[in-house]
């Protein structure tokens, strides 16, 4: 039985803070009045670049960043790695034109909680806006596959090698990786296992080695594509 994972507006009285990030002005305008349809979003600010893209968000301190990839000056690879640094509460969501292999890996990487392409319907904008938000990763139709097979970086990753896998891992294990897939941080699982953190230090150290992976981001695209599928049972 496959979980909806649907999300709906929220009544609550305050919106998802965004800040649009592109250097084509009406892209970014076009965004803004779309968005702002939706009772649940806030556009609270617009930049044209990576470095204005840092400095409003000390400003103005969104929820959530819509980042593009190629802009001048710092382009939004450098600008989500940034953010992320700085600011670990901000989630970056990268919208791009460019469904290119480097810029995928690079902006998970970097930090981004997804990979999104501007010829995506507004709705599924919209609703990946508001799981990025809750702390799913995100990606376009395809791009998890085209990422798993051809990139190097993660290239261990690939269903075939990880998924043979699954079996030896411990149900506490499997817990742990679908919770990394939701976004939570060692802390936040320690609270929902009732665990300690440095016991889910270990349990993450163990799911690198039994599933051939390298870092955290690996973990949770690789959770996120099976967890919500069903593949993997949860709880």
């Amino acid at each position: 039985m496959h979980e909806d994972y649907s999300v709906s507006a929220t009544n609550s009285t305050s919106p998802i803070r965004l800040l649009l990030v592109d250097d084509q002005t009406l892209i970014s305008q076009g965004l803004k009045a779309m968005l702002e349809l939706e009772a649940d979003l806030q556009v609270v600010g617009i930049a044209n670049d990576g470095s204005v893209a840092v400095e409003q968000v000390a400003a103005l301190q969104p929820d959530l960043v819509l980042m593009d990839v190629r802009m001048p000056v710092m382009d939004g690879r450098a600008a989500t790695r940034a953010i992320s640094q700085q600011f670990p509460a901000v989630k970056v969501l990268v919208l791009s034109t460019f469904d290119d292999d480097q810029y995928i890996t690079d902006s998970i990487r970097a930090g981004a909680k997804g990979y999104l392409l501007k010829d995506m319907p507004i709705d599924e904008l919209v609703q990946a806006i508001r799981l990025a938000h809750r702390g799913y990763t995100q990606m376009a139709p395809g791009l998890m596959e085209k990422l798993m097979s051809h990139s190097s970086e993660v290239q261990t990753a690939s269903s075939k090698p990880a998924l043979s896998e699954l079996s030896s891992l411990t149900p506490r294990e499997r817990d742990v990786l679908c919770l990394i897939g939701d976004g939570s941080t060692n802390r936040e699982i320690a609270e929902q296992l009732y665990i300690s953190e440095s016991t889910v230090k270990t349990h993450v150290t163990h799911l690198f080695d039994r599933l051939n992976l390298r870092n955290r981001a690996q973990l949770a695209i690789f959770a996120n594509s099976i967890c919500q599928t069903g593949k993997l049972a949860f709880r």
